[in-house]
């Protein structure tokens, strides 16, 4: 799918009440090591993860998809907060936004994350949408999800990421996109705002 034509007028950012958020890196401080992963589950270095496991013989995804979980599981509960991110969160909470989840990583373990930072209590189960739920990101498919469950337009809901899988699954869509916890603009085009973390975002958001 193309992406989306960049409206003539940008709506003011204050005014969207559907977010959905990456999770690891975004809500959380970054702690994933992928090359050390991948050198454990013998994935070549140029090589997506989670289209390897796919692509995988059962037996031998099982086996890789238990490690993964277990050492994703372990990461999930010494999960610290990104800068920002729990008040951010419980701002957009507190004023009627609808809030989701839009993750790489396995449902429990995003389930265990959120718990770990203390906004678990702000999601609902279907609302948390993991590498297993859908095609995972770049893939639209889980903001289509949201958008269906929700019942809005694509240009209601905006998408919130630190990586450009996030922001080229918010441009498939045709949703919004916000870039945070990157340095610069890496991916020119992709993000409609740019912040340096969820407490500037938020800033932003009580301007």
């Amino acid at each position: 799918m193309s992406a989306r034509a960049v409206p003539a007028v940008q709506p003011a950012l204050d005014g969207l009440r559907h977010w959905v958020f990456d999770m690891d890196g975004t809500l959380t401080v970054a702690v994933h090591d992928f090359p050390a992963i991948k050198r454990a589950l013998d994935i070549a270095m140029d090589e997506d993860i989670i289209a390897h496991l796919v692509a995988l013989p059962a037996d031998e995804a099982r086996a890789k998809r238990a490690w993964l979980f277990e050492h994703e599981r372990a990461l999930a509960e010494a999960a610290v907060a990104a800068e920002g991110a729990v008040d951010l969160l419980r701002a957009l909470a507190g004023q009627g936004s609808r809030l989701g989840i839009l993750t790489r990583n396995d449902h429990a373990v995003a389930k265990l994350t959120l718990d770990a930072i203390g906004v678990g209590d702000l999601f609902q189960d279907a609302d948390i949408i993991g590498r297993d739920e859908v095609a995972p990101k770049p893939a639209p498919d889980g903001l289509h999800y949201f958008l269906e469950r929700w019942g809005i337009a694509a240009t209601q809901a905006v998408m919130v990421g630190d990586h450009m899988m996030d922001l080229a699954a918010g441009r498939a869509a045709g949703t919004h996109t916000v870039l945070v916890n990157t340095p610069g603009d890496p991916w020119p085009g992709m993000a409609d705002w740019r912040f340096a973390d969820c407490r500037a975002l938020q800033a932003a958001l009580e301007r």
